[in-house]
């Protein structure tokens, strides 16, 4: 997430639990999460399922094979021992021979379009032989404070340029040398994807009267993509980026008409503090009233053709998009979950009408462009337990109230207003879905609950189910099991793997967090989250870091490493001040892992990584090994 999501968590750091949580608490108190052995792991739930391995309490997981690390408050990238952290790439690192070295200031925006973008997130790794590879990696943002002398204060035309060029996606060649994957400057795969890059619309929305601008009247070309939050990976060996925050950076100086589909999706006259509307009539309501449409989508690369066209997969719904967990179902539908990160939305997933066909890898390409889009909707046991069943709702034209009565005229306005659609049909709204990530062996899947202050505040957004508590600000991870282990079927059961919390700061209450919470691996706001070929689950957080009040002791942003059958957690490293540990992908040997930091040094917070002395901080992507070469976690 954006600096503009996380800020009302870092300007809370209270120390209270609020009332209306003291009143859920006395109704669940005599089934604690929180504490007793049928908690740790939710073992009892899914008995039918490998996981009823799960134990009581346990205490040496044989997925967690190294010694956890503490948490920290320096500005260091911190992993456990026999473990060591090497700098792969940074924001502003260049890509081509002809292209400028970065400068920390009077950096133009021309140098940076061959530059690696800046704040880093999701990412893939894309194998070609056992030395050489590509990593697509997405930028999400800038930090206006430590790219400009201004600090965005005085934002020019060439500025926003300069800001456009530092979004979107880096193509990186990677090649293996002397043990070490390093970044191959002028590879034949390097390739920026920036806020200018000419797109394809494809799917039920591409020719909407919605989409269609004057430079695009018939809509189905778009220029760009930004706020590439979280990724995915097809089979088909393509790289999907997510928009998310696209808000943002539309606005107005003039008398713009905000709609009701605008309001909905948080755009309006003053933007978020981007200012590319005042630059860029691109940006501008009042001259482009649709150009927003044109964005919030699932975008898929093909990052072995550096000259193909990107292309926007509305099939796949609009809003504000994590990541995009693709799992092949038994019966070879390709089934996409996804999470719309903002509080009171909801969790998607998008089934293919055509199947995978593994010795076809060309047709498999446009298996994104047509399908159904499905939204979640759960239901609590009763008394208060943290588990029941669930259902997704389908999002068809005509169908659960979806018609021209109620404001849908087509499918392609359903895939345009995805959100209105969610409430349409009674879907669940959630704290904040964040990335998803299924099990590679086992039919259950994950997703980060990352906070949510609205919880139990406002009037759509009750504490139940999933949400438990009000005014959320350590989040949780919830999981579920679809019914008959199929990821096509419409019921699955749910539960809570685990609570976020802080047991030092509220013992006995639910923001202590759940049974394999402690004070040696709590943490708060869980965001990216994935899985390695052995079943690890691997946690990372964006949240709250003042390492005061309500988040005492949790120190910097970190990543931790699950077992999710017996629910032990172990804290695998720490990143530097004022930053987000994001973005994740292994080589398929599963011994060397990529892990991203982000916008160290915030807020001008004081950080100087990953350079030291008084350098500027920069974003950047880490590698981590094994000292003795061995499997990362084992």
């Amino acid at each position: 997430m954006s600096r503009f999501d996380r800020q009302d968590e870092l300007n809370h750091p209270r120390n209270e639990v609020p009332e209306f949580t003291q009143m859920v608490e006395k109704s669940l108190s005599r089934r604690r999460f929180l504490g007793g052995a049928a908690a740790l792991g939710a073992a009892a739930f899914f008995a039918t399922t490998p996981l009823s391995r799960a134990v009581a309490a346990a205490t040496s997981s044989p997925l967690l094979g190294f010694k956890p690390v503490a948490t920290s408050t320096d500005d260091a990238f911190i992993v456990p021992e026999g473990y060591k952290a090497e700098r792969l790439v940074s924001w502003g690192d260049v890509l081509f021979d002809a292209v400028p070295e970065f400068k920390d200031s009077g950096n133009t925006a021309d140098a940076q379009a061959g530059q690696f973008g800046d704040n880093n997130d999701g990412m893939s790794f894309f194998a070609i032989d056992d030395n050489n590879a590509i990593l697509a990696v997405n930028n999400e943002y800038c930090n206006y404070e430590l790219m400009f002398a201004h600090q965005g204060d005085n934002m020019s035309a060439q500025d926003v340029k300069y800001a456009q060029a530092a979004h979107g996606v880096s193509v990186l060649t990677l090649k293996k040398q002397n043990g070490r994957w390093q970044l191959v400057k002028d590879g034949k795969y390097n390739r920026r994807i920036h806020a200018n890059t000419p797109m394809a619309i494809s799917g039920p929305a591409k020719g909407h009267e919605l989409l269609k601008t004057a430079a695009d009247p018939k809509g189905e070309r778009a220029l760009g993509t930004f706020n590439n939050c979280a990724n995915g990976m097809t089979p088909w060996g393509t790289y999907l980026t997510c928009e998310e925050n696209f808000n943002g950076y539309f606005g107005s100086p003039g008398n713009a008409d905000i709609t009701p589909a605008m309001a909905r999706y948080g755009i309006g006259h003053e933007g978020a503090g981007w200012k590319w509307h005042q630059h860029d009539t691109r940006f501008d309501l009042a001259e482009n009233p649709n150009e927003p449409n044109r964005f919030g989508w699932v975008v898929e690369i093909d990052p072995k053709d550096p000259d193909s066209v990107p292309v926007k997969r509305t099939a796949l719904g609009r809003f504000k998009h994590e990541n995009a967990e693709l799992v092949i179902a038994d019966n070879g539908h390709v089934v996409v979950y996804l999470g719309d990160d903002e509080r009171g939305e909801h969790l998607y997933r998008f089934v293919s009408k055509g199947k995978y066909n593994p010795d076809n890898m060309a047709a498999n390409r446009e298996l994104l462009e047509e399908g159904t889009l499905y939204v979640a909707r759960f239901h609590a046991d009763k008394d208060g337990e943290l588990k029941g069943k669930g259902e997704w709702l389908e999002l068809t034209h005509g169908k659960n109230g979806l018609t021209a009565e109620n404001g849908f005229a087509s499918q392609a306005d359903i895939l345009i207003h995805a959100r209105m659609a969610a409430t349409q049909v009674g879907a669940t709204t959630m704290d904040r879905p964040e990335w998803v990530a299924a099990h590679p062996s086992e039919p259950v899947v994950f997703c980060t609950l990352t906070n949510n202050k609205n919880r139990g505040v406002k009037d759509n957004q009750p504490v139940d189910g999933p949400n438990p508590r009000a005014e959320n600000h350590y989040g949780q991870i919830l999981r579920w099991k679809p019914a008959g282990g199929q990821h096509t079927t419409n019921e699955f059961d749910w539960d809570l793997f685990v609570l976020a919390g802080n047991p030092t700061v509220h013992p006995g209450t639910l923001y202590a967090g759940s049974a394999n919470i402690t004070a040696d691996n709590m943490f708060n706001s869980p965001d990216g989250i994935g899985f390695d070929k052995a079943g690890r689950l691997w946690i990372q957080t964006d949240g709250n870091y003042s390492n005061e009040g309500n988040f005492a002791g949790q120190g910097n942003n970190q990543m931790l490493c699950a077992d999710p059958h017996t629910g032990e957690i172990k804290r695998f490293l720490t990143g530097p001040v004022a930053c987000e540990i994001t973005g994740l992908t292994f080589t398929p040997d599963q011994r060397t892992m990529f892990v991203g930091v982000q916008h160290p040094g915030e807020e001008m917070a004081g950080s100087h990584f990953p350079f030291g002395g008084n350098r500027t901080p920069r974003s950047s992507v880490m590698i981590i090994t094994r000292e003795d070469g061995g499997m990362i976690g084992a």
